[in-house]
């Protein structure tokens, strides 16, 4: 029975028990969000159910690549989604890069055991796990909004966020070592990802445990769809989006507040929801292909490279473990590692019978739930154990279905039975159960001794072990990390990357005379001799990242645009008596500033220390204008709050009719001709003014050059293909492209140039996070020079020979370092590569 009341989701879909969202594709709002995601043109050619006939992974077999970069690992959950990225940074070292794992701070430890180095993002994975046991879907539960546990969960995000820009360009916490982050590798729930790329202007690779990127081989994993008129395929297919969707309407406004801190304009509504896919950003699925394979439709830039396993730690058992396991049959093995359970006494009881009625022996993990009894001599607790070493003397594995400890008992070749909570848990339930390897999941609240029994029982059938040990035996050929890293360095834009003299280290600045690529190495020494002028340098990015608000039509642009300015308006117009209120009751606590600052300085430890805020002073008597000295400053700043609130009220008003309704128009109209099956060149990205000028420019020629040759070209084509009648439909194109195509011409002439405008006045008014990026590298860069040049053997530079080769430049040679086993020497000959 359902012991929970379900949430209904707009559309008529509901929240399931296991967490899974029933989406009605045949609802009006599901068709209508399937409208913008549009559909995918590969077919596909297998659905989801057992696993393929296996192939044989081949390694990547291109050669290491020689850049050295600074990669930031971004993970946001348990102890099982961070252990595999350990794996991937001790496996990117071996190349040479310098790599830090940015996650909760209770796993500095155990980040730091592995040698690499640890970034707190804040967060806490007990509570998350919490949660999500309550909540293991999209959409809470009634109980959690009562208890206040969504506003918990959104200011918990809100904390992680922040804290994963500061992984990116803050200082080691331990060492102190100046650190910029020049790749960014990240699971998608850490939400930061994308944003952190586009404020830095470098490449990102997303890595993750469940499937993530559309695909009609089958649905997500957090979607049970429900339709009529769509095909299985399609269904599918949209089922990624709508998830998407429904992730960003309960935290794109978090997302866009924190990215106005980082001085970024705020996601589009629209685009939000799908900008992995739409940046085509490169992914990759830490899953063995023995299992589920690639499946077709996903292009080049996403891969499957099997499961990541880090290296076995040397561990020795205690003497009472080792009794145990020498004292009897292989017990089983029955642990929940991370999740928090809301009953562990129920549950260990459950548990207990379950193993009685079968008469086997059992390892119960307590894990972070604190399972346990009293211990007999079928039954053994232990608290941590490495499972590489662990599941090597066990007769099959219970657990909640995580990727990681799902790859290591299938590695070891024991029979698994998943009691999945949440997430990706019943997706690997459900592949598990379809390679016969192990029972149909049982979803945590349907768990009972009687179910639990018959679980464990089927997998100590011969045919569940030989199942097993056949997937084992195939995946004894992968190595998800080594193939991981390789997918990594071959979607890097390493043509853009490397620095001009020194081409092993990443160029992180430019210089105009002359025109050269520089990393913070190089353009230090080159400060340091006097060959540069620190203000010559300009902040380089070889991954800009562009978001745009796409637009279908006129009609739908031209409206949308008009209610975003509407809703910009009322919200200034509301702050223009807000502001003031909350002025006043910040100066009565005691904090005499305005909250425009208060706001912006509180983002600011996370971009540049010497932009700290002082602490509270709560504490101190709230000010009252008596004893107050400053009370006409108060009285000014609470009067300033109200006069800037009413200049964003003309601000969006002039910015809306001048730039965004135009350009939404513009925009709208030259996607027209989309609607009717002919294709819409894209033009450039509009950065600054003189962008936006030329971006006007060009699509006035073209715009106009389509709209006229359209109405000859189109009758024509018709007539060739399907005669009179396609003649008839041709005309019909013809001058509706036509229209079209002119009117937006002629109105980008305006909309362009004036969003370049607005563009560059941003960024110049709003430049304290690129301010915060200099610091960051230049901070970096006297770090580096300094460690390099006291550096013996292969690592150490020869300032001359850097310096010959930027003169050698400057006079139009292509002076360039290059290594050479361990010794470094120059190239100066015009002809050098």
């Amino acid at each position: 029975m359902n012991r929970y009341p379900s949430v209904l989701i707009p559309g008529g879909g509901k929240v399931r028990d296991d967490g899974r969202i029933e989406v009605n594709l045949d609802s009006k709002a599901c068709r209508a969000v399937a409208e913008l995601i549009g559909t995918s043109p590969a077919e596909v050619d297998h659905p989801l159910g057992p696993p393929p006939p296996y192939e044989e992974i081949q390694q990547d077999t291109q050669p290491a690549i020689d850049i050295r970069l600074n990669i930031v690992i971004q993970v946001v959950g348990s102890r099982g989604d961070v252990q595999p990225f350990i794996a991937l940074g001790n496996e990117l070292q071996k190349h040479g890069h310098r790599v830090r794992l940015a996650t909760h701070d209770v796993f500095a430890t155990f980040v730091r055991d592995h040698g690499l180095e640890f970034y707190p993002i804040g967060g806490n994975p007990a509570e998350l796990m919490a949660y999500m046991v309550k909540n293991p879907g999209l959409i809470p539960q009634l109980h959690s909004l009562r208890a206040g546990d969504i506003q918990k969960k959104r200011d918990m995000v809100a904390e992680m966020l922040d804290g994963c820009w500061r992984s990116c360009i803050e200082d080691d916490p331990v060492t102190g070592a100046p650190f910029i982050a020049e790749a960014i590798i990240a699971n998608p729930p850490s939400f930061a990802h994308i944003h952190c790329a586009q404020a830095l202007g470098i490449p990102l690779h997303l890595m993750f445990t469940m499937p993530w990127s559309s695909t009609r081989a089958f649905p997500h994993p957090l979607a049970n769809l429900k339709y009529s008129d769509t095909s299985q395929e399609m269904a599918n297919y949209f089922s990624y989006g709508i998830v998407e969707w429904l992730t960003w309407q309960g935290l794109g406004d978090v997302i866009n507040s924190w990215r106005s801190k980082l001085d970024l304009e705020a996601v589009p509504v629209t685009e939000g929801p799908m900008l992995a896919s739409t940046l085509k950003v490169p992914f990759t699925y830490c899953w063995s292909p023995a299992l589920m394979r690639k499946p077709a439709d996903w292009p080049a830039h996403i891969d499957v490279c099997g499961f990541f396993f880090r290296d076995a730690p040397d561990y020795k058992p205690p003497q009472s473990l080792d009794a145990f396991l020498q004292n009897g049959a292989p017990p089983v093995y029955i642990g929940f590692g991370s999740i928090v359970i809301d009953d562990p006494e129920k549950f260990t009881a459950i548990i207990l019978d379950a193993v009685r009625t079968l008469g086997v022996r059992a390892i119960i993990s307590r894990g972070w739930s604190k399972l346990g009894g009293e211990p007999s001599n079928s039954i053994y607790y232990i608290d941590d154990c490495p499972h590489e070493w662990l599941f090597q003397h066990v007769s099959a594995v219970v657990h909640h279905g995580g990727a990681g400890t799902t790859a290591c008992g299938l590695r070891n070749g024991r029979p698994t039975s998943i009691v999945p909570f949440f997430g990706d848990q019943p997706f690997w339930g459900n592949l598990v159960a379809a390679s016969g390897a192990g029972p149909r999941p049982i979803p945590y609240r349907q768990v009972t001794a009687a179910n639990l029994a018959e679980a464990i029982g089927f997998c100590l059938q011969p045919e569940a072990q030989h199942a097993a040990q056949n997937i084992a035996s195939k995946m004894q050929y992968e190595d998800g990390v080594k193939t991981a890293v390789a997918s990594f360095h071959r979607n890097l834009p390493l043509d853009k990357m490397r620095c001009d003299l020194l081409p092993n280290r990443a160029a992180t600045w430019t210089c105009k005379s002359p025109s050269l690529r520089l990393s913070k190495l190089a353009a230090q020494m080159l400060v340091e001799h006097l060959r540069l002028d620190k203000k010559a340098l300009q902040v380089y990015e070889p991954k800009p990242v562009h978001i745009e608000n796409r637009r279908w039509d006129p009609v739908t642009g031209t409206v949308s645009a008009a209610i975003g300015t509407g809703t910009n308006m009322v919200k200034s117009t509301t702050d223009i008596f807000l502001k003031p209120y909350q002025e006043y009751q910040d100066l009565q606590r005691g904090r005499p500033q305005s909250r425009q600052s208060s706001e912006t300085t509180a983002s600011a430890p996370s971009i540049a220390r010497s932009l700290s805020t002082p602490p509270r002073t709560d504490t101190q008597p709230p000010p009252t204008p008596t004893n107050n000295p400053s009370a006409l400053q108060a009285t000014g700043t609470i009067a300033g709050a109200s006069a800037k609130s009413i200049g964003k009220v003309l601000t969006s008003y002039f910015k809306g009719a001048m730039v965004d309704i135009p350009l939404a128009t513009t925009e709208g109209l030259r996607a027209v001709p989309r609607l009717y099956g002919e294709e819409v060149k894209e033009h450039k990205p509009v950065k600054d003014w003189k962008s936006g000028v030329v971006v006007g420019c060009t699509s006035f020629s073209r715009g106009m050059y389509d709209g006229l040759t359209g109405v000859v070209m189109q009758p024509y084509r018709g007539a060739k293909e399907e005669g009179a009648l396609g003649a008839v439909k041709g005309l019909a194109k013809g001058t509706v492209g036509a229209a079209a195509n002119v009117g937006s011409a002629a109105l980008g002439l305006v909309a362009y140039p004036g969003h370049g405008i607005c563009k560059s006045i941003h960024s110049s008014v709003r430049s304290k996070t690129r301010k915060a990026v200099v610091k960051a590298r230049q901070r970096e860069g006297e770090y580096l020079a300094a460690t390099v040049t006291r550096a013996s053997g292969s690592e150490r530079i020869d300032r001359g020979a850097v310096l010959r080769a930027f003169e050698e430049r400057k006079r139009g040679g292509s002076g360039v370092l290059s290594k050479r086993f361990d010794t470094w020497d120059i190239a100066n000959s015009r002809d050098a590569v």
